[in-house]
């Protein structure tokens, strides 16, 4: 065999691991559910392909000293790199209906140099923050868990500033929202798409609102 040849796996091998792939895939599927349960919590530590935290920086593009609201946290994984970036003068609101998901992102939050993180349990659909109030606003992989999303794209649209921005980050699972729904969604909403990075299954859409908010853009 060559040193640059791969060895061949067996048939049966090879039929059994993708079948024991199928398998778990198939599992993983009709389990999953939204909310997303506190209690298989771990696999929300892994970064997604296409939707790393590098990625998220390439749209979100947070800046020292602005208030940021996050929505489904999960546990932490987006939180706690992007707080440090906001810095001691800035505020990361994070936003969630389970309270053990808010719970353990602050068991972790305990971190000097980064912006104040400040826990809120509360419905997406009805924001408890004013008009305007933030500079940006991202959800990951949460959007499409939440029903009636284009009511959470309405209230998303209300809390940012006019100059702020909107980030959306959807994965292809049972509640991923292609980024054509997405787009008309925003347009009904009164928010324009300006960037989207990544395939149509693993996708982040930077959104901003448009000059006039009563009409679609």
């Amino acid at each position: 065999m060559s040193a640059f040849q791969l060895p061949v796996m067996p048939r049966r091998t090879s039929v059994i691991t993708v079948a024991t792939a199928t398998a778990a895939a198939s599992a993983w599927w009709y389990s999953d559910r939204a909310p997303y349960p506190y209690s298989r919590r771990r696999l929300l530590d892994l970064q997604l392909p296409f939707l790393s935290n590098s990625d998220l920086d390439q749209v979100l593009r947070a800046r020292p000293g602005e208030r940021v609201l996050e929505i489904g946290p999960g546990t932490g994984l987006q939180t706690l790199h992007v707080a440090p970036q906001l810095g001691p003068e800035g505020r990361l609101d994070i936003l969630d209906v389970q309270q053990e998901m808010l719970d353990h992102v602050m068991s972790q939050a305990a971190r000097p140099e980064a912006a104040q993180i400040v826990p809120h349990r509360a419905d997406a659909r009805a924001l408890p923050f004013d008009t305007d109030t933030f500079d940006a606003v991202y959800l990951v992989t949460a959007l499409g868990e939440i029903p009636q999303p284009r009511q959470v794209l309405a209230e998303a649209a209300r809390v940012i500033k006019p100059s702020g921005r909107l980030i959306v980050g959807e994965f292809f699972d049972r509640h991923w929202i292609p980024f054509g729904r997405l787009h008309r969604m925003a347009d009904g909403e009164g928010l324009h798409v300006i960037e989207r990075r990544g395939p149509s299954l693993a996708y982040f859409a930077r959104l901003r609102p448009c000059w006039d908010r009563s009409s679609a853009c």
